[in-house]
């Protein structure tokens, strides 16, 4: 049985909006945290002219397989585990993508992830991040305040993250700020670009 998540479903048609101009020249794409799969198959068959990689833990990676096994897209790739301490890819992309992942995950995990983004993502290639973020340390709405809360009781170490703690842990990774899209429901999509050295 494939797992299905609500807010996939909401969000992919607005994401995709944006990814089809940001990833329009791209070959290869990296999606970490790719969860239930909906947004693979979602963002794949609107974009043929590229590679998506999926990843996640192997957990996840049943419920991805489902997705990709139904929707049988010739541009899909069976879900590489990924745990962003210390399971990175030998590969290079030329874009990465992640939804909804810097706050569920520690600080020292998010770390890890630009680190190997840093690693992975070829010269002037594209990451795009999208999810709540706060900015100069206060929430953007009554309703992100309440979802921090509430990831904050079920883990203490997760929580919605500081723009400027993540564009600066960007910077040391050799990612530069290019856009800083809005989104519906208080989310955004943060973009840099590997520097070309």
């Amino acid at each position: 049985m494939k797992p299905f998540c609500e807010a996939c479903e909401e969000n992919k048609a607005p994401i995709l909006r944006v990814l089809l101009r940001l990833f329009r020249d791209l070959q290869a794409v990296l999606e970490i945290g790719s969860g239930s799969g909906q947004h693979a198959v979602h963002f794949a068959a609107a974009m043929p002219h590229l590679v998506w990689q999926t990843s996640d833990l192997e957990e996840n990676h049943p419920g991805i397989r489902a997705w990709l096994e139904e929707a049988a897209l010739v541009n899909t790739r069976d879900p590489i585990l990924l745990d962003v301490r210390n399971d990175w890819p030998d590969e290079a992309y030329d874009g990465v993508f992640s939804a909804n992942t810097t706050h569920i995950m520690s600080w020292p995990e998010v770390e890890g992830m630009f680190q190997g983004i840093g690693r992975v993502l070829k010269p002037e290639g594209c990451f795009a991040l999208y999810g709540p973020f706060n900015y100069r340390g206060g929430y953007t709405s009554e309703s992100n305040r309440n979802f921090d809360q509430w990831l904050k009781s079920r883990d203490p170490l997760s929580g919605i993250r500081d723009f400027e703690a993540l564009n600066e842990l960007a910077a040391s990774n050799r990612l530069q700020l290019a856009e800083d899209v809005e989104m519906p429901v208080n989310n955004r999509i943060l973009v840099w670009r590997r520097d070309q050295s």
